[in-house]
């Protein structure tokens, strides 16, 4: 079994924050062949961000959102830094389901090699163009 970083990176599972919605960034990244789950899947969809925050990252998934607030609002990023949370979120606002889908996609790479770059936790964000550039 080699440790190359397509081996590594086929091991991680996303995680589709509601803030993205449910379909569109969800059947993208399946499209690609990335294992993903979806928000609503797992939680109520008024859980709070400190509940199912730890939850997924003691899961060991990868976390992507469009919701920027999580890094300004003390026991949501309190939340991210005590589990070990990887985070993703998409930083260009006003963006339809299909062009949410399509940063991620551009992102992929840029976002499987921040993960292996870069212990957690950590927030990083993602742009249309699909760059990833640290946060928090």
């Amino acid at each position: 079994m080699s440790n190359n970083m397509s081996d590594a990176a086929n091991q991680i599972v996303f995680f589709v924050d509601r803030s993205l919605g449910k379909n569109y960034v969800v059947n993208a990244l399946r499209c690609e062949g990335e294992l993903v789950e979806r928000h609503d899947d797992w939680f109520a969809p008024s859980a709070l961000d400190t509940v199912w925050l730890p939850d997924v990252a003691r899961k060991g998934w990868v976390i992507l959102t469009a919701d920027q607030k999580i890094a300004y609002r003390n026991l949501e990023f309190l939340a991210v830094e005590q589990s070990g949370a990887r985070l993703f979120t998409l930083v260009s606002g006003n963006l339809s389901g299909k062009d949410m889908a399509a940063a991620f996609v551009k992102g992929l790479p840029s976002i499987k090699k921040f993960i292996l770059d870069n212990p957690s936790p950590f927030i990083a964000k993602v742009y249309k163009d699909g760059t990833v550039k640290d946060w928090k």
